[in-house]
């Protein structure tokens, strides 16, 4: 037994020093394989959202009629897909023009504004004379400023080019990734049993029976924290989007159906997420009254308060199972780590470390029981 012990630390040793030295090569390697993984992942990721819908669908009453059961696999993927996008949707529709409204006004009112900044100035006679005097004892000379000036510009148009190609590869590599990604996700919907049915098989076929348990139980609680945790964020977004654009409707503030689904669709980030909304639509009510601007986010806090202590914990809090003050550092940790797609998975992530500990704990400390 000894002797195999020597051999395997001989080999991890080994191991670690090849690493040590081709660790450049090794991590473009792997930087490779996630590039070329990309598609497949977030063809999971996708396939488990949409198993949470089409389970719901499912479930339905009239797909337990034997007319409709050997076609309601394919009617729930559809509608679960088409589902989502509506909801994206109309969650664009809703945002994004009258985000632009806002825009063109702030660009509108920043013209009037240097106007007045320059009638203001042209009224001040008695500081252009020393302006005038500093601009001729600085004795440019505007034929080099010119040409500087062409060389710049010809530079300038050389790197929007650059940038306008990097940009068109990015969103056509997106778009070629969600493709792929969507059609995956079908195809692991599609066949969800026969994929758990050899997945169990080569886990039983090549594991212990003590270790197939236990991965077994840490798999069923991960999947357990993981939906409730979807389940849970969506129907708190949902919360307080609805909550957010009644109060603003009632308050009669502006923008008020675009706040409060954008309010709603960042809720979705853990924590976080709503008060970047709430900072965009500050911004949006500001281009129309800084008075309401004010009112505004003394509104958002107050919801905030309503939002962290009282629905947060209730809805999304106990489905999880995981304490306020761990949800917070998890969503610190994790947003420092991987940003908005690090808060998303913190939060189920710890809850599931936190329920496995908890109940190994619990465990570990029952009393045992006399023989």
């Amino acid at each position: 037994m000894n002797r195999y012990k020597w051999i395997f630390m001989l080999l991890a040793a080994t191991a670690a020093c090849l690493f040590l030295k081709y660790s450049d090569t090794v991590f473009r390697f792997l930087s490779h394989l996630k590039n070329i993984t990309e598609p497949l992942l977030l063809g999971c990721a996708v396939a488990y959202i949409l198993n949470i819908i089409i389970n719901r669908i499912e479930s339905l009453p009239v797909f337990k009629n034997e007319k409709f059961k050997k076609i309601r696999r394919p009617v729930s993927i559809i509608c679960s897909i088409g589902f989502i996008f509506c909801i994206i949707t109309l969650i664009i529709q809703i945002v994004i023009p009258q985000l632009l409204n806002a825009i063109g006004v702030l660009t509108k009112g920043i013209p009037s504004a240097i106007s007045q900044l320059l009638i203001w100035l042209s009224a001040s006679n008695r500081d252009w004379p020393q302006a005038e005097e500093f601009l001729t004892a600085l004795n440019l000379n505007w034929s080099q400023l010119i040409q500087k000036a062409i060389t710049y510009l010809t530079s300038g148009l050389s790197n929007i080019f650059t940038s306008t190609v990097f940009i068109l590869n990015s969103i056509g590599s997106l778009t070629v990734n969600w493709i792929v990604a969507i059609i995956f996700s079908i195809y692991i919907l599609a066949g969800k049993e026969q994929l758990t049915g050899q997945f169990k098989s080569a886990a039983k076929t090549y594991l212990k029976e003590k270790h197939y348990r236990k991965a077994a139980y840490v798999l069923s609680t991960a999947h357990d924290t993981f939906t409730k945790f979807i389940i849970g964020q969506c129907t708190e977004a949902l919360i307080i989007g609805i909550l957010c654009a009644a109060g603003l409707f009632i308050f009669r503030f502006p923008y008020a159906s675009m706040i409060g689904t954008l309010t709603g669709a960042t809720a979705l980030i853990p924590v976080v997420g709503a008060y970047l909304g709430a900072f965009i639509g500050a911004f949006m009510i500001f281009t129309v009254s800084p008075i309401k601007a004010l009112g505004f986010i003394f509104f958002i806090i107050i919801l905030q308060q309503l939002e962290g202590n009282l629905i947060y914990p209730k809805v999304v809090g106990s489905s999880v199972g995981l304490p306020g003050i761990w949800v917070l550092a998890a969503v610190t940790v994790g947003g420092g780590l991987g940003g908005i797609f690090g808060m998303l998975m913190a939060v189920p992530l710890t809850a599931t470390f936190y329920k496995l500990i908890r109940n190994d704990m619990r465990h570990r400390n029952k009393p045992q029981s006399c023989s």
